[in-house]
């Protein structure tokens, strides 16, 4: 199985980036996806969750679609702060819908895109 983000990059704040996620070795419809992100020094969080039939849990600044035909997560971001300056992960949930454990209840994990926000 592999994941792969794309879309991050250099931002100023108030900005917005779009991040993608797309999968293989696996049926990506199949399961709830997830993004989270790390901030310098800080643990990793979740940020957005969304069930394998479109309900999505978290949202907020951030806003998270999937297009399960064309096996892609994607994560709109909007307004960005200094402070959601990170590395943004994709994650495959191990079940079809997110949980109120859907923060650890994690199958496979992408390697990360980089967010960086400046002032």
């Amino acid at each position: 199985v592999q994941v792969l983000e794309s879309g991050g990059g250099l931002v100023q704040a108030g900005g917005s980036l779009r991040l993608s996620c797309t999968t293989s070795g696996l049926t990506f419809g199949s399961f709830a996806m997830a993004w989270f992100r790390q901030a310098p020094g800080k643990e990793r969080e979740g940020v957005a969750c969304i069930s394998r039939t479109m309900l999505s849990s978290i949202q907020g600044r951030f806003s998270i679609s999937r297009d399960n035909a064309k096996s892609t997560l994607y994560l709109e971001t909007a307004s960005l702060k200094l402070e959601d300056t990170g590395r943004y992960f994709c994650a495959v949930s191990k079940g079809t819908y997110c949980a109120n454990s859907w923060r650890t209840d994690i199958a496979y994990w992408g390697q990360g895109t980089q967010v960086t926000v400046s002032s």
